[in-house]
């Protein structure tokens, strides 16, 4: 018992964002040593309080847990609080465990300005564990805004196609834009608590998010602040008509980053942590807006999937598609939809980021990913072919996957709620189906159209490792969902007693 109220009592959230900021200043003080070496090693030490985090974690309670608060802003009242629950703790071991697997994938590919691009990559881990930790709004917000900087650089200074500071600068502006309604939105609240309480502001203001939720909202502000947050939220998701930076990002930009970028979710992530709980009845109010996305993008993104020729901008749309299940389940606002949609965002990590990774070693080894230059693969890439396939099957919800019991809870509690959305996600699986086995057998099963093929390696040691590590896992998930289910079951019930 002593050691593990040692543990608990250890600053374990602020040790793991503070040891990726490490991991830079030693590529910068310690040239002689790869930056590669040094950006794996601190992210494995980061992978040890991230577990620690997780395994000490009560998923018997909802509140937020190992909380620490540092000031920042005295005078806004601001500071650098953080906390997990049983929504985000999931988060932090995954994102660890994508960002090592990012970093294997660009072992030895970054020859340019390599100490620049490892530097970059852990600043996006730090901004990113930073938006699953924070409990105080201000603070999610530079966090939340922390994540551009270091995409913008990576992507036009390390992308694969002729246009990636295009895609680079797309992506930059969409981010601020939503950032614009973000911060409109935590200020509101902030001045309505001052207001509640009878002070004046900047007297009186609050931004952490426990005060706030318990702060009551004008019924019309409370609209006006779940619409902005929405916005703000759809626009990172990506939800449909906001989209359209995402196909452009994952074909012009390293594909490894784009494995980040689809596996993990912070816009769906902010939705259900603060848009949803901060303005309840609003949210629920225009439960019917939340079912209409969700659809319009499950629908939208597997026929626009269907006639993509090349399987990065497949898989783009693929994951849109997915995320707009996530979206419908939440609006069921039961239980079921709750965790459903929570659990396919784990999956994300593990399915979507496995598979952008698998065309990464595909485009690295061929210069393309084309389903025209793509013929024959599985001949030359047996391993390869044979872990898309099962990264692939678990993205349609094949039982014995993860996949499975998150799109089977999202599908029972949609068409419980919201029938005609849930038969509408229904069609949009079975057109998933159709995009991905097409594409599959083109890709790895037509004949062979590129010489290169023929001689192709198969998956070297350090990507077998990353993608049984990811399949591994993908399978105990799927053959032992209840491990995630009671790990979300108390905060979902929190969530959803605020609703009513």
């Amino acid at each position: 018992m002593g050691r593990i109220e040692t543990l608990t009592n250890m600053p374990l959230l602020s040790t793991l964002l503070l040891l990726p900021l490490l991991g830079i200043a030693m590529i910068w003080l310690i040239p002689q040593v790869r930056a590669r070496m040094i950006s794996l090693v601190t992210l494995v030490l980061a992978l040890i309080p991230a577990l620690a985090a997780l395994i000490l974690l009560d998923s018997a309670s909802s509140d937020f847990q190992m909380v620490e608060t540092y000031p920042w802003i005295p005078a806004l009242d601001a500071h650098f609080r953080f906390g997990i629950d049983g929504f985000s703790a999931p988060f932090l071991p995954l994102t660890i465990l994508l960002f090592i697997a990012v970093t294997l994938a660009s072992w030895k590919r970054i020859q340019n300005m390599p100490r620049i691009y490892y530097s970059l990559l852990l600043m996006f881990a730090t901004a990113t564990l930073g938006v699953f930790i924070s409990i105080d709004t201000l603070a999610f917000f530079l966090f939340w805004e922390l994540t551009l900087a270091p995409l913008y650089f990576l992507i036009s200074l390390w992308g694969i196609g002729p246009h990636r500071r295009y895609a680079a600068t797309k992506y930059t502006l969409f981010m601020l834009a939503g950032g614009i309604p973000l911060l409109l939105a935590f200020t509101v609240l902030a001045i309505n608590h001052a207001e509640i309480i009878g002070a004046t502001p900047p007297a009186g203001l609050s931004f952490d998010y426990l005060t706030l939720l318990d702060t009551p909202l004008p019924p019309g502000m409370e609209t006006i602040v779940f619409v902005f947050l929405l916005i703000g939220f759809a626009i990172k998701t990506p939800l449909f008509p906001l989209h359209t930076w995402l196909p452009i990002v994952a074909l012009e930009g390293p594909v490894p980053i784009a494995a980040l970028l689809v596996g993990l979710k912070l816009g769906a992530y902010g939705l259900i942590r603060f848009a949803i709980p901060l303005a309840p009845t609003a949210a629920q109010e225009l439960h019917w807006l939340l079912a209409g996305l969700g659809v319009v993008g499950i629908l939208y993104g597997a026929l626009a999937a269907l006639n993509q020729t090349n399987l990065r901008r497949m898989l783009a749309y693929s994951s849109m598609s997915h995320v707009g299940l996530v979206v419908l389940g939440v609006a069921a606002f039961n239980q079921q939809g709750l965790q459903g949609a929570m659990f396919q965002l784990y999956n994300f990590v593990l399915i979507a980021g496995g598979l952008f990774l698998l065309t990464g070693y595909l485009h690295h080894r061929l210069g393309s990913t084309d389903l025209i230059h793509l013929g024959g693969v599985a001949q030359s890439m047996p391993l390869l072919a044979a872990f898309f396939m099962f990264l692939g099957l678990a993205s349609l919800g094949i039982p014995g996957t993860s996949g499975f019991p998150a799109e089977f809870l999202i599908l029972i509690s949609a068409l419980t709620t919201h029938t005609g959305a849930g038969l509408a996600a229904l069609f949009g699986i079975i057109i998933g189906a159709g995009y991905l086995l097409n594409s599959y057998r083109q890709s790895f099963y037509g004949p062979i159209t590129d010489s290169q093929i023929r001689t192709a390696q198969d998956l070297k040691p350090r990507e077998l490792l990353t993608m049984l590590v990811f399949s591994l896992l993908v399978l105990m998930f799927g053959l032992f969902p209840g491990e995630v289910l009671e790990m979300t079951q108390a905060t979902t019930d929190a969530w959803l007693s605020r609703l009513h």
